[in-house]
This record gives C-alpha cells, sequence and structure tokens, in this order.
C-alpha cells in the first residue's frame, strides 16, 4: 500500500513538473525576445489581438507565427517582466509587460493544457 502511495505521489509529481516547464519555457522566450521560440508553443488555432488592429480569432499556428515574429521585430521587443500567472483546471493565463528601447507593451496569453502541455491559444498586446 505504501508503495502504491508512493507511486501515486511520485507520478503527480513528474506530471507537475513538466507542466511548469512549459510555462518557464514560454516565460524565457518572451524574456529573450525570442518569438521563434515562443511560437512553439502556440496551440493549432490562436486568437490574436495586436495593439490598435483588431483581434483575428482561429489564426491558424503558422499564420500567428509570422504575425508575432512580424511584430517583435517591428517593435523590438527584447525583454518581459511577468505581472501574474493565474492557474485553472486545464487553464493558464499569464500577463506581463514586453520590454523594448522606446516603451514596453501589455501582453496577456492564456495558455490550455493539450497533451501534457500548455499550448497558448490566446495572445493579446496593448
Amino acid at each position: 500500500m505504501k508503495k502504491l502511495f508512493l507511486l501515486i505521489g511520485l507520478m503527480i509529481g513528474l506530471v507537475s513538473f513538466g507542466q511548469s516547464g512549459d510555462a518557464d519555457a514560454i516565460v524565457n522566450a518572451l524574456k529573450s525576445g525570442d518569438a521563434t521560440r515562443l511560437t512553439e508553443h502556440l496551440d493549432d488555432f490562436v486568437d490574436v489581438k495586436l495593439l490598435d488592429k483588431p483581434e483575428v480569432k482561429n489564426m491558424s499556428r503558422n499564420q500567428a507565427a509570422i504575425t508575432l515574429k512580424g511584430f517583435f521585430t517591428e517593435t523590438g521587443i527584447n525583454g518581459f517582466e511577468k505581472t501574474s500567472q493565474r492557474d485553472a483546471t486545464g487553464i493558464s493565463y499569464l500577463t506581463g509587460k514586453l520590454q523594448n528601447s522606446n516603451k514596453g507593451y501589455n501582453i496577456t496569453l492564456m495558455m490550455k493544457m493539450k497533451n501534457g502541455k500548455w499550448q497558448i491559444i490566446t495572445v493579446r498586446v496593448s
């Protein structure tokens, strides 16, 4: 019986570690200003809202990757400061400030758990 509880505890710990690893990888991609690494965590379809442009819903992963890479390049994003992260069952919200040489931009990411990994489903930049 003790072995069963130990095994269950170990499995829960490993799953939790893997989930936080994905979120940490997303934060690290933002901190380094690396849109390519960030786009590795996009879901198949993403809602994207950038600055004063209209929101685009259900954008394909490839189109969202091109859009985000263009935004990071055009605005000179070179860092990120996390302000909040909230987790609910299968959903996580990450907010912070993207940094560049001029002014920063607020960003909110909504992520969902899919196949044991956090996948970005919404990106909002204001």
